[in-house]
């Protein structure tokens, strides 16, 4: 059941009533929705129990239409949140203080594939893997692929600087997107960048978006960088007896000159579910740890070689065996497992998720670091991620040392601190609270672990300089 959170709303109800009017007069029928079948689709996403209700949606179909409604929004001290699918993990797209949702989602055409020059143009509303599915078609390749690729948008990923298992190989988001058109919260639309691979010319703007979680402008068109599509992939199976074993093996690679396309960890906790989830068995599904690593390239010949030196590194860093996924089948049950797994162990149990990042050679402490601070408050902790770039996502189930549900006082009492820790924590080993999940909401009141006061406050000047107002997505990134 979601909880229903009443942060203190922007509008009155008798302000609501006009302001209803006033849309009905201003725009066209279709663009403006207030019935409470999607207000009600729109009012969570995929954070925990999270539910805030906006007062409006908007479905815009162009530049054109998010800049009228935004202007409008502007001139009646609206609030107004972006959105695209609802598939974010920080609460960064729900309407905190009510007002209108501006959701992307009609905004969904592919507008140009530039073989030559290697980019694309898209709208915010694409869905990741549509687009993916359409550049592979032609023997390009656009490497970002959040766990969400089926149904998350490009908008959003850029919204949220998306990762996903290739990271560590290809990097994330904001290594792809060359330029946007984007409008800021009192409706002038901006453009920045472009099909170009240098550009020096003032700020970039177009990196200050990627990220921003919303709060500075609506993203309208992105323009992104392909890359020609990798001819082969070998996908292996390492499986450990400890956490530690398989945490140091990462860095123990990369150290060794590989760089695999993915390097995921899973922890057998992680494993179950995803297998009871999906009635599925993987191969060593009874190990302590796995890791899934992938490489990728043109030449057999090449990805052999790295294959065995990859094997003879996991071996000596304590891999009890290496197993090779021979088929593009098994490659694709071995992914749809890890790619399972966020929501199977959602499933498990009441859940708060954190989404660490620590340098690569950190991991192990951290892994060993978050048992230890779930022990001590009795937590029961479930861990998986982008191992190979040090994101580990550390899901706290409601559920004591035993399996056995926890009740609601000690819940209550003890995951705040638990989560604290952690994050000091992550801090200390060089790392920060967010590798890809971004800050939104849930996360945004241990923001000053990680920055001091002065930098949260440039933080705020910027975000003032964009929205004087501060009416886009706001309760959003700053602690209150």
């Amino acid at each position: 059941m979601r909880a229903h959170y009443n942060e203190t709303r922007a509008l009155t109800q008798e302000a609501i009533v006009a302001l209803t009017r006033k849309f009905s007069a201003e725009f066209a029928a279709g663009l403006i929705h207030t019935n409470p079948e999607t207000l009600e689709r729109c009012a969570s996403d995929e954070t925990e129990d999270l539910y805030f209700l906006p007062d409006w949606v908007a479905t815009p179909r162009s530049t054109d239409d998010v800049s009228r409604l935004l202007r409008f929004a502007y001139a009646h001290d609206i609030p107004v949140t972006p959105r695209g699918a609802g598939t974010g993990l920080s609460g960064g797209a729900l309407a905190v203080h009510g007002g209108l949702i501006l959701s992307l989602e009609k905004m969904n055409r592919v507008l140009e594939i530039d073989e030559k020059n290697l980019c694309a143009v898209v709208q915010p509303g694409v869905v990741t893997e549509t687009f993916q599915n359409q550049v592979e078609a032609l023997g390009l390749f656009y490497p970002p692929d959040p766990a969400s690729r089926g149904s998350c948008m490009l908008g959003g990923n850029v919204a949220e600087c998306s990762g996903g298992p290739r990271a560590v190989k290809y990097g994330v988001t904001k290594d792809y997107v060359l330029g946007v058109e984007a409008v800021l919260p009192d409706g002038e639309i901006i453009r920045h960048g472009g099909k170009l691979l240098k550009n020096v010319t003032g700020y970039n703007l177009t990196q200050l978006l990627v990220g921003s979680e919303g709060t500075l402008a609506v993203v309208t068109e992105i323009t992104l960088r392909l890359i020609p599509l990798p001819k082969r992939r070998q996908t292996l199976l390492c499986p450990f007896d400890t956490l530690e074993g398989a945490a140091r093996t990462v860095s123990a690679i990369f150290r060794a000159g590989l760089v695999p396309s993915a390097c995921e960890f899973m922890e057998q906790d992680a494993i179950r579910a995803s297998e009871r989830h999906l009635g599925v068995q993987l191969p060593y599904g009874g190990s302590a740890a796995l890791l899934l690593i992938e490489v990728d390239g043109d030449r057999d010949d090449v990805l052999e070689e790295q294959r065995e030196r990859i094997c003879e590194v996991a071996l000596e860093h304590g891999a009890t065996d290496v197993i090779l996924a021979d088929t593009a089948d098994k490659q694709r049950e071995i992914w749809r497992i890890r790619r399972a797994t966020g929501e199977a162990v959602k499933k498990l149990a009441v859940y708060k998720e954190e989404d660490t990042v620590v340098p690569r050679f950190a991991l192990p402490e951290l892994v060993q670091g978050v048992k230890e601070i779930a022990g001590r408050h009795r937590l029961t902790t479930v861990c998986y991620g982008h191992a190979g770039d040090g994101n580990l996502h550390v899901n706290i189930l409601k559920l004591d040392l035993d399996g056995a549900p926890m009740g609601d006082q000690d819940w209550n009492e003890h995951l705040p601190i638990a989560i604290e820790e952690i994050f000091r924590l992550t801090v200390k080993l060089g790392g920060t609270l967010s590798g890809e999940h971004g800050i939104g909401y849930s996360q945004k009141r241990y923001m000053p672990i990680a920055f001091t006061a002065d930098e949260l406050a440039l933080m705020k000047r910027i975000k003032l300089a964009f929205d004087p107002k501060g009416l886009l997505n706001p309760g959003k990134v700053f602690p209150d």
